[in-house]
C-alpha cells in the first residue's frame, strides 16, 4: 500500500526569491498525486513573514524556523509536517509533474527510510563550455557519475529528497551548523543525517530514484570559476566537519572515495583523449581545481577542528 501523506517542506531566506517560491508551489499543485500539505519555512525575520503571508495562499502552511541557514529551516518544517514522509524541494526548483509519485512509491517496502530523485539543471545564461557535467553538485544538482537507474546509496541530493517521518524521531533531526546559512555554500546536513539513518536503523535503506526528476535554475552568478572554487572549498570543509564526528573514516567518505576513482579513471581519461579540443582541455582543468578545492578545505577543516579541541 503506498502512502498518501506527504507533507512538502520549501524554505526561503529572502523577499527576492518571491516568483521562484510561487513557481514551486504551483509545480506541486500539479502532482498526479498531490501532497497532504505544502509548508513554506522562513527564516526567523518579521518583514520576511509578513510578505509571504501576504502573497501565499491560504492552503500553504508558513512556519518560521528557529534560526538561520537551511539545517534549522528543515528542522522547522520537519516539526510542522503532519505526514508520514516529508519531501523536501528547494526554492528556485520546479518538480515534475509525477516527482512525488515516483519518490513515495518506493516507501512500499519497510527497509526505505529515504528517497532522493534525479535534479536537472536549467541553466539562466546556458552551460558554460568549461563547466563538465561531473561538477554539477557544485550548482546543487545531479551529475554525471551518479547511477543511471534506481539504487542504493548513502544519501540523496538536498533539493530532491524525502525521509519517513519517524526517522527523525529515531535519529534525530538535521544537524545545524554545516548546513546553507544564507549564501555561505557550506553542504552536507543532509549526507551526515543519512549516515545517521543508515547507522541507528538496522536494515535501513535509501534510494536513488531517478524517475523523480525535479528541475533546479542555476544563475549566471554561478556559472563563474570563483564559485566553483569557492563551492568545493566548502565541501571539503564540511565533509571534514562530518567526519570529525565519526570514528570509521573510511566508510564515512565512501561516497566520496567512489567518486574521485571515477573521476580518475573515467571522466578526466575520456577527456584526454580529445586533446587539445579547447572544450574537454578546460573542463579538465576544472575539474582538476574543483579536486585541489575540496582536498584544501577538508585539510583546512581538520585543521581548524582539531585547533579547536586544544582551546
Amino acid at each position: 500500500m503506498i502512502l498518501k501523506r506527504v507533507s512538502v517542506i520549501i524554505s526561503t531566506f529572502s523577499i527576492d526569491r518571491a516568483n521562484y517560491v510561487a513557481s514551486c508551489i504551483k509545480s506541486l499543485r500539479k502532482q498526479k498525486s498531490l501532497p497532504e500539505e505544502i509548508i513554506l519555512v522562513l527564516d526567523p525575520d518579521e518583514a520576511l513573514l509578513e510578505f509571504y503571508k501576504s502573497c501565499m495562499p491560504n492552503d500553504v502552511k508558513i512556519v518560521v524556523s528557529e534560526g538561520y541557514g537551511l539545517s534549522y529551516a528543515r528542522n522547522a518544517g520537519v516539526k510542522n509536517a503532519k505526514g508520514e514522509i516529508v519531501a523536501f524541494i528547494d526554492d528556485d526548483a520546479v518538480a515534475d509533474e509525477t516527482w512525488l509519485e515516483n519518490l513515495v512509491k518506493n516507501y512500499n517496502d519497510p527497509r526505505v527510510a529515504g528517497v532522493g530523485g534525479f535534479i536537472k539543471p536549467i541553466w539562466e545564461s546556458g552551460r558554460p563550455i568549461w563547466f563538465p557535467e561531473e561538477l554539477d553538485w557544485i550548482i546543487g544538482c545531479s551529475y554525471k557519475g551518479l547511477p543511471k537507474s534506481k539504487a542504493y546509496v548513502r544519501n540523496p541530493i538536498g533539493c530532491n529528497m524525502s525521509f519517513r517521518k519517524d526517522v527523525f524521531e529515531e535519529v534525530g533531526y538535521f544537524r545545524v551548523g554545516i548546513g546553507r546559512l544564507g549564501k555561505k555554500p557550506v553542504a552536507g546536513e543532509e549526507a551526515e543525517l543519512s549516515m545517521r539513518i543508515l547507522e541507528k536503523i538496522p536494515g535501513a535503506k535509501i534510494v536513488h530514484e531517478p524517475r523523480a526528476v525535479v528541475c533546479h535554475r542555476v544563475p549566471k552568478s554561478r556559472t563563474h570559476l570563483k564559485y566553483v572554487v569557492k563551492r568545493s572549498f566548502y565541501e571539503g570543509f564540511s565533509k571534514a566537519l562530518i567526519s570529525d564526528r565519526k570514528s570509521d573514516l573510511i566508510n564515512t567518505l565512501s561516497t566520496e572515495e567512489h567518486y574521485l576513482k571515477y573521476l580518475l579513471k573515467n571522466a578526466i581519461p575520456s577527456r584526454l583523449k580529445h586533446f587539445p579540443i579547447f572544450g574537454d582541455l578546460c573542463s579538465t582543468m576544472v575539474i582538476f581545481t574543483s579536486m585541489s578545492s575540496v582536498f584544501m578545505g577538508f585539510f583546512i577543516g581538520k585543521f581548524s577542528l582539531k585547533l579547536k579541541k586544544q582551546d
